[in-house]
């Protein structure tokens, strides 16, 4: 239903921004957007809770808060790529974000069961 994807895109916005600090955090060095959708394919199993488009524009403004950096670089087998990686400030943040999350979900748990 309408009502329902409203939901789902209204709770999508936060969350996206701390998955994809997450998953850079971890990473071993920078990722490009296909490869940062592709792991988060693996994670969502059956139900696709971010589609591939919808990735770039949050990509892309948290890099323009600085919690992200990117590089472009020639790709062997077709266009550049840009190579996304967490910044120091995007790591501290991450921190705080987690924290947040941590509290919040627990606070959904206990209102969704009544006590």
């Amino acid at each position: 239903s309408i009502l329902t994807k409203k939901f789902q895109k209204e709770m999508n916005a936060g969350i996206a921004s701390l998955v994809l600090l997450s998953v850079l955090e971890k990473s071993d060095g920078p990722m490009y957007g296909y490869q940062i959708a592709k792991l988060l394919e693996d994670y969502s199993g059956d139900t696709s809770f971010m589609k591939q488009g919808a990735l770039y524009p949050v990509l892309h403004s948290l890099e323009t808060s600085g919690l992200l950096e990117s590089k472009v670089e020639p790709s062997v087998s077709g266009p550049p790529r840009r190579y996304y990686e967490i910044t120091v400030e995007g790591s501290e943040t991450l921190v705080v974000w987690q924290g947040v999350w941590k509290q919040m979900k627990s606070f959904v748990d206990r209102a969704i069961k009544g006590g």
